[in-house]
């Protein structure tokens, strides 16, 4: 069982209120999702702090990219973890210690003992949802073709 997930107004909230985003197992390869929405919100002006141990020292969208949030120099409004449900805990406690403002757990990412955690410290919390595709939902970038025209319409253009 899982708490009730955000509603659409808590979801554009969050998503107005962030301006950081530290992405939890961000990887440099073009092809992995969590390389495709970190991209996207960082071109929806968005700023991207990656975080994975194997590209630690390097960059990853033109940002330095570091090996735990700990090593994050500044503050943090999202925590955006692609990470396995269990590796989650240790990633909520670090959030809360660094008093980032949201634990969001991309799709398939449900640990409720985190997420309780982390809402008993005052953080929102997301789960089973991915960042990208909720922004797009929200501030009009979905499009059956994944290209945001302006226009909501089921029909696809004659």
């Amino acid at each position: 069982m899982t708490p009730e997930a955000p509603g659409a107004a808590e979801l554009r909230r969050i998503l107005r209120q962030t301006r950081t985003i530290a992405v939890v197992g961000l990887s440099a390869e073009w092809h992995r999702p969590s390389f495709f929405a970190a991209k996207y919100m960082q071109q929806h002006g968005y700023r991207i702090l990656p975080v994975n141990p194997r590209y630690a020292g390097g960059s990853i969208l033109g940002e330095p990219c570091v090996a735990r949030l700990e090593d994050i120099d500044g503050p943090i409004d999202l925590v955006d973890v692609f990470r396995r449900t269990e590796d989650v805990g240790p990633i909520a406690d670090s959030a809360i210690a660094l008093t980032a403002r949201c634990l969001w757990q991309q799709i398939g990412v449900i640990n409720v003992d985190a997420a309780a955690r982390a809402r008993a410290a005052g953080l929102d919390v997301v789960m089973n949802r991915c960042v990208k595709i909720e922004h797009a939902r929200l501030f009009g970038g979905l499009h059956w073709a994944g290209v945001n025209t302006g226009v909501i319409s089921a029909r696809r253009a004659a």
